[in-house]
């Protein structure tokens, strides 16, 4: 975040480096950068000449070099913007010989999606010299109802933080689908409004009742009805609700019990389980309900129930039926 900060405020001063290199593994950011020189780099009045789009699948290095070296007409500067530049990954080291020297006029923009430079090859250490090269890390799934948190504050609103863990449970860590679906809340619901896990059952369509994150509570409360109750509507449910993304719930939640066991001062749990202090009484109640050795007995059904359903020691299982077996798993104690 603070190199994105510290981008766009270069470019808010008109400060502009020649080739802004955009690359990693979390789109959200690289588009971020990019629209925003797309929007500010040129007057409206100066796009039509100077402002060029282009696609990796359609064009080539060559094409790319090209277009940067020419001048631009009546304005200080052209903009080239590459979007899935990633489509040119095997040809990309030869942007090298341009990037060792620059059209000092043109702004290049490379948006390289999901893949990284090599740090030993010639165009990164000499990217890293003559432009901006920007890496886009994927964020921790305990680090994304924060981030939710602080979008929609920049935005002017507030967000439960049960509502926040909905969303990522529901849409996963991707930042531009969770920034799409925040978008059309802001369509419906009022500036200064706190986003509650009602708001996003009626507008996202995330039952606040039947989701992972409920199985989670009641499995840790030891509410065996509703824990099979929630197991019940997935198994009617197996598009909505896969498998695998319990499993991996689970399996998280469980390991962060552990931990939590084992620790000597419970007030640094928080930091040590990277979860937000709101949730920590939920890992308190399963604690007391689930003793250390049971605990580490769990973790061991849930790796066993993850191989079943890719197919190894289960003959034709329904998800519903392992889902159920966890739990007998679970709470057979």
């Amino acid at each position: 975040m603070e190199d994105v900060k510290r981008i766009v405020t270069d470019i808010r001063n008109g400060n502009f480096k020649p080739i802004y290199f955009l690359m990693g593994e979390e789109a959200y950011y690289i588009d971020q950068i990019a629209d925003y020189i797309e929007a500010n780099a040129l007057d409206e009045s100066q796009r039509d000449f100077n402002q060029m789009i282009l696609y990796g699948r359609d064009v080539s290095i060559d094409d790319i070099v090209g277009q940067s070296k020419r001048f631009p007409m009546m304005a200080e500067r052209q903009v080239v913007i590459v979007k899935e530049a990633q489509d040119l990954s095997r040809t990309i080291e030869q942007l090298v010989s341009y990037a060792e020297n620059p059209q000092p006029t043109t702004v290049l923009v490379i948006c390289y999606k999901y893949k990284t430079l090599d740090k030993r090859k010639k165009l990164y250490k000499t990217l890293s010299k003559q432009g901006e090269l920007f890496s886009s890390k994927k964020l921790y799934e305990n680090q994304v109802p924060d981030w939710i948190r602080r979008v929609l504050k920049g935005r002017g609103y507030t967000i439960a933080p049960k509502a926040a863990q909905m969303l990522v449970e529901f849409i996963g860590t991707d930042l531009s689908k969770i920034n799409n679906e925040l978008e059309k809340l802001q369509l419906i619901v009022p500036v200064g409004t706190e986003i509650s896990p009602e708001i996003i059952e009626e507008n996202i369509g995330i039952s606040k009742e039947f989701n992972n994150f409920e199985l989670q509570k009641a499995i840790g409360e030891r509410n065996i009805k509703k824990a099979y109750s929630i197991a019940q509507h997935f198994a009617q449910n197996p598009k909505n609700h896969p498998l695998v993304m319990t499993v991996a719930l689970l399996y998280s939640f469980f390991n962060k019990l552990l931990k939590y066991h084992a620790l000597p001062d419970p007030s640094a749990a928080p930091k040590v389980l990277g979860v937000n202090p709101y949730f920590i009484k939920d890992y308190q109640v399963a604690a007391r309900n689930y003793p250390m050795k049971r605990v580490s007995a769990i973790i061991k059904g849930i790796r066993a129930v993850d191989m079943k359903s890719k197919g190894v020691g289960a003959h034709n299982m329904s998800q519903g039926d392992l889902l159920k077996e966890l739990l007998i798993t679970i709470f057979d104690h």
